[in-house]
């Protein structure tokens, strides 16, 4: 994996969540279509001597002393690839997801480099969700790592707990905003920087860099009359953002606000949103795995060649996990976190809900093989995909009603849980929940297998190496 990632963001307050959580989330996409990944259950610890080194720079850090258990989402040969552990939910609710690269420009760098062996997204999460105990937390803590270490690269990260969202661009070696997102809004980014004016009177609501609004102003950054609009000062507007990124954002928001004319290719889409929609993981899910549906933009649509290449999809092959990350607030602490996590394609496969106060995964997603093995959820869903995929004309219908009725499933199942848990508390709930985990993987990969015997099947009679012996005498 490069130390890039070309990623989707999604960020909901819980005043647009149709049930009162919040939720971010994220397809993870990397440069090559396969890098196995596993989904394991990282424990708390005490440890005065623990040390993190990345392998992929000369980053190496002293950790602290004790640490949250959390879920993650690291590669599988990490040793080549780097950890990249992604996304999870702390034992205190908090979400973290790490990280959509973002491109600072070549103004802001020339005076703030990147920092060779700073802290990139392959450490990110490791340094940073065991010892968080809020959103706002979470965007102080990492800002006081950037101050120390420096960054790499540039890099935008998601943070939410029950009350509050937040969304943190990392643009130079040292220099970040991050701004809450309002309760009753939306925000999707996709590899540009975002964040636009920040009021730096409102500190409920953003926080920045020690040193930003001078750094700014004595390297003559800001290249507009009057404001601080972070994406103009720090962010890019170049070809490449108006094919690869910018239409990607602009897919989402049609999707929310179908009622807003707007551009794909506009360099000042909003960064907030409101919508009268109240939304769910259903459409997260179903933007996630977007291809520019019902547009000419679609490459399996009806627009011309030209329109149908011309814009870089969301839902890709190359997407290794997509995942929201909710916190409930109409349930009780101890049942509020939930991962619902796709592995390979979000077009194509489900959204698996995972409750995150759990000691292990299910072996399918935690023991992961490099190369081909049916048996992992990773691969299952790979093979999933390519079928559908191989013959989309005449899979693609019943794979949609594959997914609408996982939907179901799996949303009902969320709710027998939040029943199935209320007679148990402590330690017995955290094993009772990763029994009734398993037990839910165990339904929904049966389901899978079944549905997958039948494609192929229907595949068989699709070969064009057919010959009807009647037909032809």
């Amino acid at each position: 994996m490069s130390n890039l990632s070309a990623c989707t963001s999604i960020l909901v307050g819980k005043k647009a969540s149709i049930d009162g959580s919040t939720m971010i989330a994220r397809n993870d996409d990397t440069f090559q279509p396969v890098n196995p990944q596993k989904f394991i259950v990282k424990p708390a610890y005490k440890d005065d001597n623990r040390i993190l080194k990345s392998w992929l720079n000369g980053f190496e850090a002293k950790m602290p002393s004790s640490g949250y258990r959390y879920p993650a989402v690291p590669n599988v040969d990490y040793k080549k690839y780097g950890y990249y552990e992604e996304s999870g939910i702390n034992e205190k609710n908090v979400a973290m997801s790490c990280t959509e690269s973002t491109y600072g420009n070549e103004r802001a760098l020339a005076f703030d480099p990147l920092v060779k062996d700073g802290l990139d997204e392959d450490c990110m999460q490791n340094m940073t969700l065991p010892f968080i105990d809020s959103a706002r937390g979470g965007v102080e803590y990492l800002g006081k790592l950037i101050k120390e270490f420096g960054s790499p690269a540039g890099n935008s990260v998601l943070f939410g707990d029950k009350d509050e969202v937040w969304y943190m661009e990392i643009v130079t070696g040292h220099h970040f905003v991050a701004q809450r997102i309002p309760e009753d809004c939306y925000a999707i980014t996709a590899n540009q920087v975002a964040i636009q004016q920040v009021d730096f009177n409102n500190t409920a609501d953003f926080i920045w860099s020690d040193g930003i609004q001078e750094f700014v102003s004595e390297n003559h950054l800001n290249t507009d009359q009057t404001g601080f609009n972070f994406r103009h000062i720090f962010g890019s507007s170049n070809e490449k953002d108006r094919h690869y990124n910018t239409p990607r954002v602009w897919y989402g928001q049609k999707y929310f606000n179908p009622e807003n004319i707007q551009d794909p290719e506009s360099s000042e889409l909003p960064f907030i949103c409101k919508t009268s929609k109240k939304i769910s993981t259903d459409d997260i899910e179903y933007i996630l795995g977007s291809h520019y549906n019902e547009t000419e933009f679609d490459p399996y649509g009806k627009g011309s060649e030209a329109d149908k290449y011309r814009y870089r999809p969301i839902g890709l092959n190359r997407t290794q996990n997509a995942h929201i990350l909710q916190i409930r607030s109409d349930v009780p602490a101890e049942i509020a976190g939930v991962m619902w996590l796709c592995v390979s394609f979000p077009s194509y496969a489900p959204f698996v809900p995972f409750f995150t106060n759990m000691n292990d995964t299910a072996d399918s997603y935690r023991d992961t093989k490099l190369t081909y093995n049916l048996k992992d959820a990773y691969w299952l869903y790979k093979t999933l995909g390519v079928l559908v995929e191989g013959n989309y004309s005449h899979m693609i219908q019943a794979n949609r009603d594959y997914l609408t009725e996982a939907r179901r499933t799996l949303r009902r199942r969320v709710s027998e849980i939040d029943k199935l848990a209320a007679n148990y508390e402590g330690t017995d709930l955290t094993a009772y929940l990763t029994t009734l985990n398993q037990e839910t993987v165990d339904q929904i990969e049966s389901t899978t297998q079944e549905f997958m015997g039948e494609l192929v099947v229907k595949g068989i009679g699709l070969s064009k190496l057919t010959f009807d012996m009647d037909a032809n005498l």
